[in-house]
């Protein structure tokens, strides 16, 4: 669990925001830097410190279908990054609904988290002064940056994505050993293509150095 004077420090930084429409926040990093803990809590101290809506969605539930990766073999780097995730959709049935000229209209996923299998979306109705809070990797894209009203990066290395990842995943890959080599070989060469191309962490408003579970660190971005 976060600190509760970080997760107070965020919140003021999203309640600070002013949007005529829904404010859209992105928090983004690398995997296993741990966005999804991290959001999840922002997203129960957003909710005590307002009244407004505020709107939980994970951006794992908008991959593309497995079938559908044919631009790059599926075990690359490339395929991770650039062809897992289906940002047409999560442009057209997310962000842009809940920006502005947005009918605010919107669903919270389209595929199953292993995106084995496509889910039966329910269409919800955003607040006018909504708060999306989303987590995912890739979130400041070039697709996706300019849609976002409050960007949150979190940083750890790739040497604890390596560590925290095995360890996380090593149960739905049949062992650590074939966690790591798909760690490895996938998904931080992908990872590293993004930071490479993007430079998240300079883009985004805000950066958590989340290395420390125990002792996160909130500065400002953009510098």
């Amino acid at each position: 669990m976060a600190p509760l004077k970080l997760l107070s420090e965020l919140a003021g930084f999203v309640l600070a925001v002013e949007r005529p429409h829904p404010v859209r926040v992105a928090i983004d990093g690398p995997s296993a830097a741990g966005k999804t803990t991290l959001a999840d809590e922002l997203a129960d101290v957003l909710r005590e410190r307002t009244a407004r809506e505020v709107i939980r969605v994970g951006l794992d539930y908008f991959k593309k279908d497995p079938a559908l990766r044919t631009a790059y073999p599926i075990e690359s780097p490339e395929s991770y990054y650039l062809d897992s995730w289906d940002v047409d959709g999560i442009r057209s049935h997310l962000l842009l609904p809940l920006g502005p000229d947005g009918d605010r209209r919107y669903v919270a996923g389209m595929r199953s988290f292993n995106a084995q299998s496509a889910l039966a979306p329910i269409t919800e109705t955003a607040a006018a002064d909504a708060v999306l809070v989303a987590d995912g990797v890739f979130l400041q894209r070039p697709e996706l940056i300019q849609h976002w009203d409050l960007r949150v990066y979190v940083h750890v290395g790739f040497d604890v994505v390596l560590r925290r990842g095995t360890v996380r995943d090593q149960a739905w890959m049949d062992s650590a050993a074939a966690a790591e080599e798909r760690y490895r070989r996938r998904y931080i060469p992908g990872e590293r293509l993004y930071v490479d191309q993007v430079e998240p962490a300079s883009l985004a408003d805000l950066v958590v150095d989340n290395t420390d579970f125990a002792n996160p660190v909130l500065r400002q971005g953009k510098s």
